[in-house]
């Protein structure tokens, strides 16, 4: 009887072993082998749309067809930058809670300009460049979530052509960031918050001339020009030459201008930017070894080339057109490389951008469409002339950028003013500037609950220890500096209206109509993966995706 019992017993508690490792490796294997995060720089929705007929069937179409297309997808804060669009993306919170309030800003402390990834705590690796971190993220991102509740297993990667888009997205745990540094030198470095050294295949990877021989070709269409009916003619005056250049026509002699400025930065400014970035995802896979453990790894490729050209040339431009057609054949082979390397359906892919853009408002002008200059000097003078008049002295302005005003506290204090006092004060001249729409003072901010429009933007990118004293919004269609190419950062919907769709493990084909948050992005995929949030996150799960 007491045998009878005992093997019951023993098969009781072995059982439970067993169900319990079960359990476990269930948490493990009902995940993805490894997330790929793609944000191009600078997408707008719309050319999901315009180039449609002329993608191919296993690029864009092949995500949009058998993924989850989300058509309505907004960044729902201002300033619409690359550095806020990454952090937000991927920490599933806005600027007043992530702290990345632009690419540079005006920080009160130092009473200087700093840049959204600079530390001097840390130098480069594979470079004389300075050194980089994400210190100023204040919170978590999906990948740090990643890695908590992995125990730290697995890998979480960042790369792009900026090293702000590369950092920010994989937080704080990353095992490493890479970024391009052109110049004299044309190569992926990183910095000393990750590693003491570059790694041996990024430095054979640095080693292979591979920029080299994508400047030894000139930039010409993909197809013939005169099919690229979606875009304005090519020789217009809306564009800007590339840099050592005076054409804004096809072709471009690449090898001429890389000869005359020996700069191997001018890929950036090319679709071979993209190319290169595809071929340097994939050389991370591999020499990673990503998606071969029992664990999820991250990896996170952000275009930026897309940004550098829509700068030059803007949004309406042939250049673009050609560049969006050749990015779709980067994705078909980087998603036919993952389908080798990783396996069908064990991979989960989400594409999206950092933020739209404004087509050049010269443009916009001679189509009779309401656009303007802000001419920041001539805003500066008057600004100063107001507390001049209602103050008696010039001196309270410390600094004016990214559309607000930070008042010199010491000035204030030696008048015995409050920055309210004298912001309330100014606000109702200030709005009558050219370009400006709306003012708006910190206090109301900080006192003030906006659920809907433009405020409501205004104060998801509000940081109360970081933002100015008055906040500025412009009139739709207004540029400060660049008459030519296109622009960003407003909270109008060309620079909000964005891209997103889901595919692979994990995901359901369809497609949604419904208005969706940028900051949606993170929940969702911790949902898939099965994690906690990020810990600053205000995003939502969106359901659809996998009903």
């Amino acid at each position: 009887m007491k045998n009878a019992f005992l093997k019951l017993l023993i098969l009781i508690l072995f059982l439970q072993c067993t169900g319990q490792k079960k359990i476990t490796n269930d948490n493990f294997t009902n995940r993805p082998k490894l997330v790929i995060g793609i944000v191009i720089d600078q997408m707008r929705y719309d050319y999901l749309i315009r180039f449609y007929d002329k993608y191919s069937d296993a690029g864009f179409k092949k995500l949009i067809n058998n993924g989850f297309n989300c058509e309505n997808v907004h960044f729902n804060y201002v300033p619409t930058h690359t550095a806020v669009g990454h952090a937000s993306i991927y920490t599933g919170t806005t600027p007043d809670n992530h702290g990345i309030i632009g690419n540079y800003w005006f920080d009160k402390v130092t009473n200087k300009s700093i840049y959204c990834v600079d530390d001097i705590n840390f130098k480069a690796v594979g470079s004389n460049n300075g050194g980089k971190s994400p210190s100023k993220l204040q919170v978590t991102t999906l990948s740090d979530q990643l890695h908590l509740a992995q125990n730290n297993k697995g890998k979480a990667i960042g790369i792009s052509l900026k090293d702000r888009a590369s950092i920010l997205p994989v937080g704080h745990t990353a095992n490493a960031a890479y970024w391009f540094k052109g110049k004299n030198e044309g190569k992926f470095i990183t910095s000393s918050y990750y590693m003491d050294k570059l790694p041996k295949w990024v430095i054979n990877f640095n080693n292979s001339n591979i920029v080299s021989n994508y400047l030894k070709k000139p930039w010409k269409t993909l197809y013939n020009s005169n099919t690229y009916t979606e875009s304005i003619e090519d020789n217009n005056d809306y564009e800007k030459p590339l840099k050592g250049s005076d054409k804004v026509t096809f072709p471009y002699d690449l090898p001429t201008i890389f000869k005359t400025n020996k700069d191997y930065g001018l890929i950036r400014s090319t679709p071979f930017g993209n190319s290169l970035l595809v071929d340097f995802a994939k050389a991370t896979i591999i020499g990673e070894n990503l998606g071969k453990g029992i664990v999820t790894d991250f990896l996170s490729v952000s275009f930026s080339s897309t940004d550098y050209i829509g700068h030059t040339f803007g949004v309406d431009s042939k250049e673009i057109e050609d560049t969006y057609l050749r990015l779709d054949q980067d994705l078909a082979n980087f998603i036919k490389f993952l389908d080798g390397q990783i396996g069908k359906h064990k991979y989960t892919l989400f594409l999206t951008a950092d933020h739209g853009a404004l087509s050049s408002y010269t443009y916009l002008e001679s189509l009779k469409i309401p656009s303007r200059y802000f001419d920041n000097n001539a805003f500066k003078e008057y600004a100063n002339k107001l507390t001049l008049k209602y103050f008696k002295t010039s001196s309270l302005i410390k600094n004016i950028s990214n559309f607000q005003i930070f008042f010199d506290k010491k000035a204030l204090n030696h008048l015995n003013l409050t920055s309210n006092e004298v912001a309330e004060k100014l606000v109702d001249d200030l709005i009558n500037f050219k370009g400006i729409a709306r003012c708006v003072t910190a206090k109301t901010l900080q006192t003030t609950n906006f659920t809907q429009g433009i405020l409501h933007y205004v104060q998801n990118g509000y940081n109360q220890k970081l933002s100015g004293d008055i906040i500025l919004i412009p009139q739709p269609n207004t540029v400060t500096y660049h008459s030519k190419g296109s622009e960003h950062s407003t909270g109008f919907s060309y620079d909000t209206h964005v891209p997103l769709i889901f595919y692979g493990y994990g995901v359901k084909q369809g497609n949604s109509k419904k208005y969706i948050p940028i900051t949606d992005i993170a929940p969702t995929i911790s949902s898939l993966l099965k994690i906690e949030f990020p810990n600053g996150n205000t995003g939502k799960i969106i359901e659809e995706l996998f009903n």
